[in-house]
């Protein structure tokens, strides 16, 4: 909310005054820009590789619960309500490590996303300013976190950084 009336406020000194009257603004999509780029692409590649390993042991695990549940399910009726309680028990536990592996899985895939896009959203950053200042454009926005609504002069960046980007890190 702060950072919306400073933004509000910045505009507005800029749109009041007449030298400022050929404001232009620039727009990135850093999303479409990591989707993008040769080293992103690479970084994408590496966590498909790595989430499909981690899905294949979950499906695994998956599929050894559900034909133990089956095969419990046909004798359920010969057990003892003691047997019938510990074996459902059993399942249960196995279902509860299940989800919990599941998310132990996300949360490491999510911190090795992180880790893999660091390096290269510094190295964006270094591009867009270089990008913004050769267009000629007074500030540059990142179209998913502070989408400007209406500029009467904006200017989108993107495919030109993402060719910059290429051509400075191969």
């Amino acid at each position: 909310m702060r950072n919306s009336v400073l933004l509000l406020m910045v505009f507005s000194l800029f749109l009041s005054t007449p030298a400022f009257a050929k404001f232009v603004v620039g727009k990135v999509d850093i999303q479409r820009i990591l989707l993008s780029v040769k080293e992103g692409k690479r970084v994408r590649g590496q966590l498909k590789k790595k989430f499909e390993e981690k899905q294949k042991v979950l499906k695994s695990e998956e599929a050894s619960i559900r034909k133990e549940q089956e095969n419990f399910e046909k004798r359920k009726n010969l057990l003892s309500d003691k047997k019938k309680a510990e074996g459902g028990q059993k399942l249960q536990e196995k279902i509860l490590r299940l989800q919990q592996k599941s998310v132990k899985y996300q949360k490491e895939m999510q911190g090795m996303e992180n880790k893999l896009k660091k390096p290269i959203l510094e190295k964006l950053k270094l591009i867009i300013d270089q990008v913004s200042k050769k267009s000629g454009v007074d500030i540059t926005f990142e179209v998913s976190t502070a989408p400007v609504v209406y500029a009467k002069s904006s200017k989108d960046l993107t495919n030109d950084v993402i060719k910059a980007y290429d051509k400075k890190h191969k």
